[in-house]
């Protein structure tokens, strides 16, 4: 990884001499995860729903150590289907406990099973999770003109993301605090957050 000042702005630049996001290039993972995947807009309910659970289990530690483990996560949550993982008992609790190919903490866990169950419940009441989280989608108007490192770091949370966490809180969700569900819309293409030079071209979310 090194990092380039370009404009005003702190870059990452690859071997490849292309300019990413400050935290894009450090390994292959985060690489191939930020060129294909990150801030691209995601509206399935079932992905989602596998995003904003990756994401709790990321919560204290690093992105890399899921990204890392995703595949096992794949295959012990029943490849996140919501209703099969709403459907999980207390078998599979400890079953997920001893299971070393993912994070083993019960309490990221059982919320995994809970939240699966309140998806589960806002799906059969004839909503979407993807209408759901794409309703917090941000004006325009309150974005920065130029997203650059500083307003990164100065922002690990918004007004919608607090939003967005109140009201799946309120709908008895768990492990959805402000910063994580922050880090959930940047990462869905809910907002798009690249740097300003960065080589990645996505939609911007309208």
């Amino acid at each position: 990884m090194a990092e380039t000042l370009v404009d005003g702005d702190l870059l990452d630049r690859g071997d490849d001499g292309l300019l990413r996001c400050f935290w894009g290039g450090s390994t292959d993972e985060y690489r191939a995860y930020h060129d294909n995947e990150w801030g691209r807009p995601v509206r399935d309910d079932s992905r989602l729903f596998e995003k904003i659970c990756l994401e709790g289990f990321q919560s204290g530690l690093s992105w890399l150590t899921i990204l890392r483990k995703r595949e096992n996560f794949r295959s012990a949550f029943a490849g996140f289907e919501i209703e099969a993982v709403a459907a999980f008992d207390v078998p599979d609790v400890e079953r997920l406990v001893q299971d070393a190919g993912i994070v083993r903490h019960r309490g990221k866990i059982e919320s995994t099973i809970n939240n699966a169950r309140r998806c589960a419940e806002l799906r059969a009441s004839g909503e979407s999770l993807t209408d759901l989280v794409w309703s917090f989608t941000p004006d325009a108007a309150t974005r920065p003109p130029t997203v650059t490192k500083a307003w990164l770091m100065e922002n690990p949370k918004t007004p919608e993301s607090a939003a967005l966490s109140k009201e799946l809180k309120a709908r008895g969700w768990t492990f959805v605090g402000p910063t994580t569900m922050y880090a959930f819309l940047q990462s869905v293409g809910v907002v798009n957050d690249h740097q300003a030079r960065c080589h990645v071209t996505v939609p911007h979310s309208r």
